[in-house]
C-alpha cells in the first residue's frame, strides 16, 4: 500500500478544516515540518475533511495562509497530489470503500444495528453501573449485509492487552478495557478520523505520527486495526500539551488562545513565532533562546520533547519578537511599521510624508514589541510633538541651578549653532549633537540640553532633543527655539 519505498523519513500535517488554526495544531505542524526537513526528508499536508457537519467554509485556506505565513511549506499538499493521489480526505472516498469492504468480507467489520435511542440506552445503563460502554459487548450475533448506510463497525479481532513505544513517552501499555468495536465508516459514507488517518498514513508512507498526547489513550484502538489492516505502525510521537500562564491547565479559546494569524495581524514576525512555538515543549539542552531557520533545524530533535506541558507565555513571544525587530535593517524595519504608522497617524488626522516617517523610525524601533504598539502609541499622543508646536510655560525652561537670563543665554546660543547647520546635515542626529555637545559640557549638560528639549517637545519627557531636532528639521526647530525665546521674554 505504501508509496515509501525509499525509507526516508516522512511526516504529515493533518488538520480538519473546522475553524482558525490553534497554536497547538501550528506547533505540532511545525515539529513534524522539521523533523522532516532535518532528515531531508518529505513534509505532506493532508485535509481530513471527513467531518462535514462541523466543516468551515474558507477553512482549507486559512489553513494553507497560516502554514505559508510561518514558511512551514509542504512538498505535497491539498494543491499537489502526491504519488498517492489526492491530499484532501474527501476526495479519497473510494479508497476507503474500498478497504471496508475488504474488512466486512473478512468478518473484521459489521454494520451498526442499533438506532440513537438504543445507543443512549446502552450509554445510560453503562453510566448508572460506572463502567465504561463498551460496543463489543452489544456486538450483535449476526451481522447484516452493509448497504453503505447504516455506520460500519470494526470488530476488534481480538480483545488484548496492547503495548507501544511512544518516541517521547518511552514504553507504554493499555488494557483490555481500552479496546473497542469503533465506527469506520459514519451514515453519511465518509469515514471517521480512527479510519481515514491510518488508510492515508500508509498509502503516504508517514513514517513519524506527531500530534498531541490526548491521543495516546486511542492508540490501542488503532493498533488493533493495524493488526487487522498487516500494517507495522509508524512512530508515535506524543506532543506535550501548551498551557495556560497559570499551568493549570491546557490553553484554550477562554484562555486568550487566539487564531494565528491574529498574531501576524498585531504584528509578529514568523521568524518570532516560529522560535517561540518551538520552545514550547522542546528543550534545546542549553541555553540558548534565539535560534534563526537554519540553526533550529540543526538543533532540533525528536529526543529533546519534553513529556510535560510547556506555558504559553505571550510575554516571551513579545520579548522574542522585539529580538527579532532589532535585527531588521533600516529599510525592512521602515516596511515592516509604515503601514500601521500611516494608519494611526491618519486617525488622528496627522498627515506624514514618507520622508518624516522614514525619520521617525528611530524613535519607534526602541519603544515597540509589535507593531501594534505603535497604534498606542499614537492614541497616547506620543508622535504630536513633531507634527505641532508645543505650548511653552516660561517657569519650566531653567533647570533648578540656572536662571532666566541663564536659559536665554543657552537658547540663544544653540540657535545660533542649529542656524548654521546645513539642512541636509539636521537630518542626522548625530551632526546636531557634536555641534551643541562641547558648549553643553562646558556649560553643564543638563542646563543646556533640558531648556532645548522643552523647547523642541514642550514635554518633560521625550526622545533626546538631537533626534527631535532631526526629525522635525531645522526650519521647524529654529522656529521652536524662538517661541521658547519669546516665552522668556515676552512683549
Amino acid at each position: 500500500m505504501s508509496t515509501n519505498e525509499n525509507n526516508s523519513v516522512v511526516t504529515r500535517f493533518a488538520p480538519s478544516p473546522t475553524g482558525f488554526m490553534h497554536i497547538g495544531g501550528i506547533r505540532t505542524a511545525l515539529f513534524a515540518y522539521l523533523w522532516a526537513r532535518k532528515n531531508n526528508g518529505i513534509f505532506i499536508l493532508r485535509i481530513e475533511d471527513t467531518d462535514k457537519e462541523r466543516e468551515v467554509a474558507g477553512s482549507m485556506e486559512h489553513i494553507t495562509e497560516s502554514l505559508h505565513w510561518l514558511g512551514i511549506n509542504w512538498d505535497f499538499g491539498p494543491e499537489n497530489p502526491g504519488p498517492f493521489g489526492s491530499c484532501i480526505q474527501s476526495e479519497r472516498l473510494d479508497t476507503y470503500l474500498k478497504i471496508a469492504h475488504d474488512l466486512v468480507e473478512r468478518g473484521l467489520a459489521y454494520p451498526d444495528p442499533y438506532t440513537q435511542e438504543e445507543l443512549d440506552g446502552f450509554r445510560t445503563k453503562a453510566e448508572a453501573e460506572r463502567r465504561p460502554l463498551l460496543m463489543r459487548e452489544h456486538r450483535p450475533d449476526t451481522f447484516a449485509i452493509w448497504d453503505g448506510k447504516a455506520p460500519l463497525r470494526f470488530k476488534v479481532p481480538e480483545i488484548k492487552r496492547f503495548k507501544w513505544h511512544d518516541e517521547v513517552r518511552g514504553d507504554l501499555e493499555a488494557g483490555e478495557e481500552s479496546v473497542d468495536d469503533f465506527i469506520i465508516i459514519k451514515s453519511d459514507g465518509f469515514p471517521t478520523y480512527n479510519f481515514a488517518h491510518i488508510i492515508d498514513d500508509e498509502a503516504m508512507g508517514v513514517t513519524h505520527i506527531f500530534r498531541g498526547d490526548e491521543f495516546i489513550s486511542s492508540t490501542p484502538r488503532f493498533l488493533a486495526l493495524y493488526e487487522a489492516l498487516g500494517i507495522t505502525p509508524p512512530k508515535f510521537v506524543a506532543l506535550p500539551p501548551i498551557l495556560r500562564a497559570d499551568k493549570t491547565k491546557k490553553l484554550g479559546k477562554r484562555d486568550g488562545a487566539k487564531d494565528i494569524l491574529e498574531y501576524r495581524t498585531e504584528g509578529y514576525l514568523p521568524d518570532a513565532m516560529v522560535n517561540f512555538l518551538a520552545l514550547i515543549g522542546w528543550n534545546p539542552g542549553t541555553e540558548q533562546e534565539l535560534f534563526d531557520r537554519e540553526a533550529l533545524l540543526q538543533a532540533f530533535d525528536i529526543s529533546r520533547i519534553q513529556i510535560h506541558g510547556g506555558v504559553f507565555n505571550e510575554e516571551k513571544l513579545q520579548w522574542l519578537n522585539r529580538e527579532y525587530l532589532l535585527k531588521l535593517s533600516d529599510s525592512d524595519f521602515y516596511a515592516y511599521i509604515a503601514p500601521t504608522l500611516q494608519d494611526a497617524l491618519g486617525k488622528r488626522n496627522i498627515a506624514v510624508t514618507e520622508t518624516v516617517a522614514r525619520k521617525l523610525t528611530s524613535v519607534i524601533r526602541e519603544r515597540i514589541n509589535v507593531s501594534g504598539d505603535i497604534a498606542t502609541m499614537a492614541q497616547e499622543g506620543e508622535f504630536d510633538l513633531y507634527f505641532a508646536d508645543p505650548t511653552i510655560e516660561q517657569s519650566k525652561l531653567p533647570t533648578k541651578n540656572e536662571s532666566m537670563t541663564d536659559v536665554k543665554r543657552h537658547l540663544t546660543h544653540v540657535r545660533g549653532q542649529v542656524a548654521a547647520l546645513d539642512d541636509d546635515i539636521t537630518n542626522d542626529p548625530e551632526k546636531i549633537k557634536a555641534a551643541l555637545w562641547d558648549y553643553a559640557t562646558q556649560e553643564g549638560r543638563g542646563n543646556v540640553l533640558w531648556p532645548l528639549r522643552y523647547a523642541l517637545t514642550g514635554r518633560e519627557r521625550s526622545p533626546d532633543p538631537f533626534i527631535v531636532a532631526s526629525i522635525i528639521g531645522k526650519d521647524i526647530a529654529l522656529r521652536r527655539i524662538d517661541n521658547a525665546l519669546r516665552a522668556l521674554d515676552p512683549v
